[in-house]
């Protein structure tokens, strides 16, 4: 734990991933993190099966306090804006529009409280033509050209299997008020800072991209399957295997010769068709026709042994029970357990934010009930009477 970020206070008026996954980064550096959710719970816990809690939620809310308010409702509206009067960072990913029809506009909370750090999370931004329109995960990854640039030129469009532009959203949200909040110590005054969820996939469309550019005198497909975004690099690819199926890139000419030595296919580096990084793109069918004849007999570790030998990067493509089971995820503390009251021992997401000494391997807290800190949160930091909590939980 960072003994500075002990000192924050962050109220997470947010659901779902995106903002959640800003609000969980805070909680993993020490900063106490309420979070304001309506009396039945946020959405995400709506996923619920019997009397368990989601996974998804149990994942992303470790290390927080839950207060339960109704904020439709004069008292539940008061009660957020005494928690904004001692707070230091507020991040929200309501819909566009609904904060302001509450009374509770970014730029009012700012007023309230002059020191504050709002956080928006959006999908689109607040301004810009589609700024109004409703954005989720897969809306985003359709809108930003990252579902046109996955899956197989000859195959329909496919979404990325993880939910990235929530996450993305997320990061960036959190650099975002980290920025502001350093911005507030020398200035003394807080801000509204905003991320688009659409506005952070841009950059990660680089490759794709510079296809465009790059090959002018070529009409490149938008979707590349596994190969580089914008075939420019061969071997890059996710190549067969005896026992499933591995990575493989060669991004440098000591990769491309490192290939060659460890399958065995040294006669490739003679020939005319693959002496150069344009050439050996221009001809990767069949480079990578010659590459799986190899692969295909070896198992994933015969064959990152081999590569590995010649500093080739290489990986095996791992299955969700593995990742489940990663030792390297294991080691690092990126997968953590936690005894939940109602699910037992499950795994939860570690602190990625590596800093020394030790900061992030601290005991975690299970996900909490809704408004399972009511009581002690509100008459602490806004002030009201314990009976006065209670009576905010709709029960």
């Amino acid at each position: 734990m960072l003994t500075s970020f002990a000192d924050l206070t962050v109220i997470e008026l947010a659901h779902i991933y995106n903002g959640p996954y800003c609000g969980l980064m805070f909680a993993h550096l020490g900063a106490e993190v309420v979070k304001v959710e309506p009396p039945a719970g946020e959405k995400l816990r709506g996923r619920a099966r019997d009397d368990a809690d989601p996974q998804e939620f149990i994942m992303l809310n470790s290390n927080k306090k839950s207060v339960a308010l109704d904020l439709k409702s004069e008292a539940g509206r008061e009660a957020l804006l005494k928690l904004v009067d001692s707070a230091d960072v507020l991040i929200e990913n309501y819909a566009p529009g609904a904060l302001e029809r509450l009374g509770l506009a970014p730029d009012a909370l700012l007023e309230r409280n002059p020191r504050l750090v709002v956080a928006s999370g959006k999908g689109y931004g607040s301004s810009g033509p589609y700024a109004e329109l409703p954005a989720m995960d897969l809306t985003v990854q359709a809108m930003s050209g990252a579902i046109a640039t996955t899956g197989f030129p000859d195959g329909a469009p496919v979404k990325a299997g993880p939910a990235f532009t929530d996450f993305s959203g997320g990061i960036h949200l959190f650099g975002a008020a980290m920025a502001a909040l350093y911005d507030r110590e020398r200035t003394g005054a807080g801000r509204v800072v905003e991320v688009s969820m659409h506005d952070t996939i841009y950059p990660m469309l680089t490759s794709a991209l510079s296809g465009l550019y790059n090959y002018p005198d070529r009409e490149l497909p938008q979707r590349t399957g596994n190969r580089h975004s914008g075939l420019a690099m061969a071997p890059y690819n996710v190549y067969r295997a005896a026992d499933g199926w591995l990575a493989i890139i060669s991004a440098a000419e000591a990769h491309w010769q490192g290939v060659c030595r460890a399958l065995g296919l040294e006669a490739l580096l003679e020939d005319p068709r693959f002496t150069t990084v344009y050439e050996r793109a221009v001809h990767m069918d069949a480079l990578d026709a010659a590459v799986t004849e190899v692969t295909s007999t070896l198992t994933r570790d015969e064959i990152t042994r081999r590569l590995g030998a010649h500093k080739v990067p290489s990986a095996p493509v791992k299955e969700l029970k593995e990742v489940d089971e990663d030792p390297h995820l294991l080691a690092r503390g990126m997968i953590r357990y936690v005894d939940h009251p109602k699910n037992g021992r499950v795994p939860t997401v570690g602190n990625p934010l590596r800093m020394s000494p030790d900061c992030g391997t601290e005991p975690l807290t299970p996900a909490p009930a809704v408004g399972a800190d009511q009581v002690e949160v509100l008459v602490r930091l806004a002030g009201l009477s314990a009976e006065e909590a209670e009576s905010l939980l709709g029960r």
